[in-house]
């Protein structure tokens, strides 16, 4: 049996919960980054005998269009899949529900969902430190149940009930473009970095809002934190969702 994580995770944090599982399970793990625009995702095949994790973060309810535009090209083959979202202790509304039909279409079959809580990539107030101890614990005890379930040597896996709507909510565009200040050394990771090839090498200083998905990889990859958002929408922002956020969101967890 070998293992493969298929995560779109531009900062990191729904990594992080990939990582906890995988990790549980004890075996070699390939890591495909949903994330790298040159990787030719039309190639990467799936046996039947994997077992595969495929992670993505929430945006405003869906599934990052151009984690979805890849998985769609990737090729499953009846491969069981474990597929997890991670959101930032707001909602995650439809994404899982669409992060299953999504993988189904390629050929995977899904048999444990996982809706997870993460720091927020933009505002960082928002589940700080998550996951923290406690969803660690509690997602490396859900991912040996799954262990279990695969080992059982059954392949009758009935359909998840997952929560979410068809149609699924319209999805937003990109409200947040990341720009370069002074402290920019024109030194073109944030370019090289981009998942959606927004940053042009000819122009570093401004994303391309047409292409740009709010993902904040440049912002925290680059080394001089030279990127940067508007402060005074992060606010408005912010105070917009602070009644969702309040509440500590716990794991979802469906087998």
């Amino acid at each position: 049996m070998k293992v493969s994580q298929i995560v779109f995770s531009p900062t990191g944090g729904t990594g992080k919960v990939a990582e906890i599982i995988t990790q549980a399970w004890g075996m070699p793990v390939t890591k495909i980054d949903l994330s790298n625009a040159e990787t030719d995702y039309s190639s990467l095949c799936l046996e039947k005998n994997d077992i595969v994790i495929i992670a993505v973060p929430s945006y405003g309810g869906r599934v990052p269009s151009l984690a979805a535009q890849r998985l769609s090209n990737i090729h499953g083959n009846h491969t069981p899949c474990v597929i997890v979202c991670v959101y930032g202790n707001r909602a995650y509304e439809d994404t899982l529900v669409e992060l299953n039909d999504v993988v189904e279409k390629s050929g995977f079959k899904v048999i444990a969902a996982i809706a997870a809580i993460a720091e927020h990539s933009i505002m960082h107030q928002y589940a700080a430190g998550r996951p923290d101890t406690k969803d660690k614990s509690e997602l490396s005890s859900f991912a040996k149940k799954i262990l279990e379930k695969i080992n059982s040597n059954s392949n009758k896996f009935p359909a998840l009930q997952i929560p979410g709507n068809r149609p699924y909510k319209k999805a937003g565009g990109a409200g947040l473009v990341p720009k370069a200040g002074n402290e920019c050394t024109n030194c073109g990771l944030c370019a090289k970095q981009c998942p959606a090839q927004a940053i042009s090498k000819e122009n570093l200083k401004v994303a391309d809002n047409k292409k740009c998905i709010s993902c904040m990889r440049c912002v925290v990859q680059c080394p001089h934190s030279a990127r940067k958002v508007n402060q005074a929408m992060v606010s408005v922002a912010a105070l917009a969702i602070k009644k969702a956020c309040s509440v500590r969101k716990e794991n979802e967890l469906y087998i």
